[in-house]
């Protein structure tokens, strides 16, 4: 490891700072006093710590350069731990004895805390004697640290370009262009930050538009470049600006001389000024240093680079640029610029292949890419290439690499506090999707935010903190598909590992086999080599989290390890044991996602336990009735967890908020509609079930709760349902807010909707779905909902007619509509409309309305429309759509892209170019009169499925089919043939055929007609079989079952050059498979299965396949063995289940 500072730096400072202050707490304080213990030793341990405190600055400088120093450091290092281990303790001792008397309770142990302090004080002291100590420096009172030995190496930047070609930031250099000619109204300073992650080329992009002659165009009478860097002084910093503008060196002390020299110098000028690599993030030096570039003429500029967009805030840039990761292509050409003497030489394939592999590892990151460009220009072996690919960039020698000292100053210009939260990072696996909630609740836990301010909660301080690291290019966020999540580069990961050393560990991905002791931190990523007997030296563990484990952990036999725990995360397990109480220390537990039924009454004395996760434990049915004894609980989640009992008293806690998406209101006092209503609870997402337990309908309302944006309600079907006007009161009194978006309500029994449904007070409303409210007799006037658009209607038996009332007095109601269902309506016959409803009207669903007799004339703008089990809507829809064609009327299909039949025996199917705008078709259930299907039809078509067309025999087609991606053809026994001079649709991707007992051969020409064709399924199709050379080279995935004609004639199927990589057979009769040859050498997933006379895997069959990596076996009861020969070198995976004689003949090897 090179001459650089870890986390020993904030980790000494901080944990020192904390102990300062819990040793001044009233807690400990209020302990010793309670129990007459000598409060002097406490006095004489924070002397002594004062002591260590005095030396540790200079020890952490020279650690790295003496080994006894970094081995005295590393045993202070465990000392202050113990010594936050036993102040917590005693700080949970004056807790429970407190809660103890207010709860009426006692179950107190006498601790011998005076014995363990002056053990405490005895190493301390130990470590202070050592001879090593006497060469170390007494701290003055300014801590330079090693952060500014790096600052030292930095070279200073100039204007002078350095790379004659940057390449991916053409459109970052345009848009400062156009900001450089730019001429605003006003006379105010104009300022650009070009802002990103250290090596991400803001110093280049500055340089080169400095010097491009596109600047001259903006015409400024001076030009000038400061590299600003390090500490920000104001005189400094001016008489450099004073000097690139004057080409001079300023040697005046005095800042009121400098500024009125800068001020005559531009006075009446338009000038541009380059300001690189800023830190400041003070405002009123930023202010000081700005008065005399007031004084420019109209139209200058200042260019800023820095890393903080505080920073780029504070200086109140008129723009920020945010500079991006480079793309793919031009992550190659930067890197092939420096790697290569000749950027068109031709590369050796497996070096181009390693030089891939090592850009994707730079993601995007010029300096990352341009240092190991370098690092590999003098190296031509393709294992020295793998070596630089294998490498940690972290590993690389110092002075090969400027990445190193460029990320660790973004770190070491981090204040204290924040370099503890960044290194605690190092948890995380590459590529983890960050929530900033989450990651705060980790930093609470640990102890990390330190809440100055009295009027912040710690949630508040940390979420300064988040975005402190975000605004320093820690983090980027990301916004995919409306939902926010953080990453973090994988360098600054590999910056977080590297300065976090031993004390963080990724099980599972970290190359030690075992958890060193010095370990405080551990999460698995995955299902690690090791197994948890690998913990067993980790016994000063604070963090246990877990990303993706699927294996039960032996919880049990941990806990004895875990008694300094403060996070505690296991997502998998069974039972939770009552000795998880023993955990005091416990501030975080997450049981999220296991099969637990109930949680020990033992985990109501976790006294500090701020955050209890329980989410999708859909076994948990209730919590411990003390819960509410936990005082410092400020966090429980049940996002997915329907308890039936819960704890009275949680509503006292004032400091409890609770994450809940389903509450079912039992039928006691103990799970009430009213505790819902005391909690302070969160998410945007609530169902409340069971609301016939509701005793009193006036016991609470959401109106209040803003945060819920989509509601259900729902009430048991299986109820006695006599009393329809106590219904009809509790859902009056459970309005939600303004503010909610998506309702659902099923099971009501009421006869009438509430009145806050029908008088617009749901204005915001985006979804609505009533369900099963079977007794009402009308429907809401719904039309009102400006923002409604998906509305679904299901199962209101009473309901026989919809009239005007549904649409309210609008001219055009239903403004926003897109989406309408009407489903299982047993009585509707008559369905009125109003002139100007449903304007943007785009899908229609009506399934089960027997007794509808018509339709309104709404369909003209529909693009997609089902009809299923509405036996008197049929033939009038067939009817008048040939009415409207005749009359030259707005068409139906003119617009409508996805239509489903689903009719009975008799009804036919207007086949004729009506259907042009078409894009998914499904043609099912019995369609009599469809014996031919016309391709040339349907030129939109995309999606086509005929499914049990039980006279359909053949598709035709005249003309290549341009747009048809997917054709699905199941159980139509008569078909036979394809279009007879082949299926020519270049755009095809999957064919499925199942079921076709008549055909008996492919589509001719499949190699030329259906270029595109990836995925091939075919299912018992028994008269089926491939011709010599049918099935196309680009063929990827093909599916074969039930079809032993087929599988014969495989062997000769294969086209030129094959492209398959994963063939599942299955449901053959065979006893040996395969044969040989039979299958291609492109193939890399092989899936046998369901084959119950399987006796044999042939080796000849299987011996070339030099690209098979997966075999799975599958439900093959009599096959015995493996090949004796065995299986190809290049299988890295093999699964096997349901064959019973196989698995006894292995377990015997």
């Amino acid at each position: 490891m090179p001459v650089l500072e870890t986390l020993g730096g904030a980790l000494f400072g901080a944990v020192l700072q904390v102990l300062f202050d819990k040793l001044d707490s009233h807690q400990v304080l209020g302990f010793f006093r309670g129990r007459n213990l000598d409060e002097k030793l406490l006095k004489k341990l924070k002397r002594k710590l004062m002591d260590v405190n005095s030396v540790i600055d200079d020890a952490e400088q020279k650690q790295f350069t003496n080994s006894l120093v970094k081995d005295w450091l590393d045993e202070v290092r465990d000392v202050l731990y113990d010594a936050e281990d036993l102040l917590e303790q005693i700080d949970y001792e004056f807790s429970k004895t407190k809660l103890e008397a207010e709860f009426q309770t006692s179950s107190s142990k006498v601790h011998n805390f005076e014995s363990k302090i002056i053990a405490l004080l005895d190493d301390v002291e130990s470590l202070f004697n050592q001879n090593i100590v006497k060469d170390l420096k007494i701290y003055t009172g300014v801590r330079s640290g090693l952060g500014n030995k790096v600052a030292e190496k930095k070279v200073e930047s100039t204007s002078l370009v350095a790379e004659e070609v940057i390449y991916g930031r053409n459109e970052d250099k345009e848009i400062i262009f156009t900001w450089l000619r730019s001429d605003t109204n006003d006379n105010k300073l104009s300022i650009l930050s070009i802002v990103g992650m250290g090596g991400m080329g803001k110093t280049t992009l500055a340089q080169h538009v400095y010097n491009d002659p596109k600047t001259e165009e903006a015409k400024f009478d001076e030009k000038a470049w400061v590299c600003v860097s390090d500490a920000f002084d104001v005189l400094r910093v001016s008489k450099a600006i004073i000097g690139a503008f004057t080409n001079s060196r300023d040697d005046s002390g005095d800042l009121e001389m400098v500024h009125g020299k800068l001020k005559k110098r531009l006075s009446e000028k338009k000038f541009l000024l380059v300001l690189d690599d800023v830190w400041n993030e003070d405002r009123n030096q930023w202010k000081a240093l700005q008065t005399p570039l007031t004084f420019g003429a109209k139209g200058s500029k200042i260019l800023v680079t820095t890393r903080s967009h505080k920073v780029a805030s504070i200086m109140q840039s008129t723009y920020i640029l945010q500079l991006k990761q480079l793309g793919e292509d031009h992550s190659w050409q930067t890197f092939a610029k420096h790697a290569f003497q000749d950027e068109n030489c031709k590369l050796n394939s497996e070096l181009k292949k390693i030089g891939m592999k090592i850009v994707e590892k730079c993601q995007g990151l010029p300096l990352a890419l341009e240092t190991i460009g370098c690092l590999l220009r003098s190296k031509s072996s393709v294992s020295e290439w793998e070596g630089v690919l294998t490498n940690e960039i972290w590993g690389l020698p110092i002075e090969d690499s400027k990445i190193v000292p460029t990320l660790l100053l973004s770190y070491y210009r981090l204040p204290s506090h924040l370099k503890r939260c960044f290194a605690y990072c190092a948890l995380f696996p590459k590529d983890h999707r960050f929530d900033k909630e989450s990651l705060i609740l980790l930093w609470m836990a640990q102890n990390f935010l330190h809440c100055s301010q009295q009027s912040k909660s710690p949630e508040e301080v940390g979420e300064d903190y988040f975005n402190d690291l975000v605004s320093r290019s820690f983090f980027k966020q990301i916004t995919w598909d409306q939902e926010i999540y953080f990453v973090m580069h994988d360098l600054l990961n590999d910056l977080a590992k590297y300065v976090s050393g031993e004390i963080c560990h990724r099980l599972g991905v970290d190359d030690e086999k075992r958890v060193s002791r010095k370990t405080r931190h551990i999460s698995y990523v995955s299902d690690p080599i090791q197994d948890y007997t690998s913990l067993r030296d980790a016994t000063w563990l604070r963090t246990f989290i877990t990303f993706g484990w699927r294996r039960e952990l032996p919880i049990e036999e941990l806990i004895p390890n875990f008694k300094f725990i403060r996070v505690l995360s296991l997502r998998l397990c069974f039972e939770v044991p009552d000795t998880i109480g023993d955990l005091i220390h416990l501030r975080s537990l997450d049981f999220s996602g296991s099969a637990i039924r109930r949680l020990p009454d033992s985990i109501c004395s976790l006294y500090n336990l701020q955050e209890l996760k329980l989410n999708n434990c859909i076994e948990l049915k209730e919590l411990p009735l003390t819960l509410h004894e936990l005082t410092n609980l400020r966090r429980l989640e049940l996002m997915g967890t329907t308890l039936t009992k819960g704890p009275i008293g949680l509503g006292k806690l004032k400091n409890l908020h609770v994450w809940i998406n389903n509450f079912a209101v039992g039928k006691s006092s103990e799970f009430s509609i009213q505790q819902l209503g005391e909690l302070h609870f969160h998410g945007e997402q609530l169902s409340i079930q069971n609301l016939e337990n509701i005793s009193n309908p006036y016991e609470t309302n959401l109106k209040n709760e803003t945060h819920i944006v989509t509601l259900s309600l729902q009430w048991n079907l299986a109820r006695n349902n006599d009393d329809s006007v106590k219904e009809r009161e509790v859902l009056e009194n459970l309005q939600p807010s303004i503010h909610l978006k998506h309702l659902s309500i099923d099971g009501y029994g009421g006869t009438q909707f509430p009145r806050w449904l029908s008088n617009n007070s749901l204005s915001n409303v985006v979804s609505l779905t009533l369900n099963n409210c079977k007794h009402c007799l009308r429907l809401p006037c719904l039309g009102l909902l400006t923002f409604l658009k998906d509305l679904r209607i299901d199962g209101l038996d009473w309901i026989g007619r919809i009239d005007a009332d549904f649409y309210g007095d609008s001219s055009s109601a239903f403004a926003s509509l897109k989406r309408l269902s009407f489903i299982d309506m047993k009585e509707w016959e008559e369905w009125q409309c109003v002139t100007g409803a449903f304007p943007s009207l785009k899908s229609l669903f009506l399934a089960n309305c027997p007794k509808l007799k018509e339709l309104p004339n709404i369909l003209c703008h529909l693009k997609k429309f089902i009809i299923h089990e509405c036996g008197q809507l049929g033939a009038p829809i067939t009817r008048a759509v040939e009415i409207q064609c005749v009359n030259t009327r707005p068409n139906i299909f003119d617009t409508l892209e996805y239509l489903p039949f689903s009719f009975g025996p008799g009804i036919s199917i207007p086949i004729s170019n009506w259907y042009h705008s078409l894009v998914e078709l499904n043609i099912r259930d019995d369609c009599d009169s469809l014996t031919t299907f016309p391709l040339d039809l349907f030129p939109k078509l995309r999606d086509l499925y005929l499914l049990k067309c039980r006279n359909l025999q053949m598709i035709s087609q005249g003309h290549p089919h341009n747009r048809l991606k997917n054709l699905f053809i199941e159980k139509c026994s008569e078909f036979e043939s394809f279009p007879n001079e082949g299926l020519f649709a270049p755009q095809l991707v999957s064919l499925i055929i199942a079921g076709l007992e008549k055909l008996k051969s492919m589509p001719k020409c499949m190699s030329a007609l259906l270029p595109s064709l990836n995925n091939l399924y075919i299912s018992n199709c028994p008269a089926l079989e491939l011709s010599e050379e049918c099935l196309p080279s680009n063929v990827k995935e093909m599916f074969v079952e039930n079809c032993s004609k087929v599988l014969a004639s495989l062997k000769g199927a294969w086209g030129t050059n094959p492209s398959l990589k994963v063939l599942n057979i299955g449901k053959v009769d065979l006893e040996c498979f395969p044969g040989e040859g039979l299958l291609p050498l492109s193939l890399g997933r092989l899936v046998i299965h369901d084959c119950p006379n399987l006796k044999k895997l042939d080796y000849r069959g299987l011996c070339h396949l030099s690209s098979l990596q997966t075999l799975i076996l599958r439900n093959c009861p009599v096959l015995q063995c493996l090949p004796e020969e065995g299986l190809p070198k290049s299988i890295s995976e093999l699964k096997m289940s349901g064959c019973l004689l196989l698995k006894q003949r292995c377990q015997k090897q």
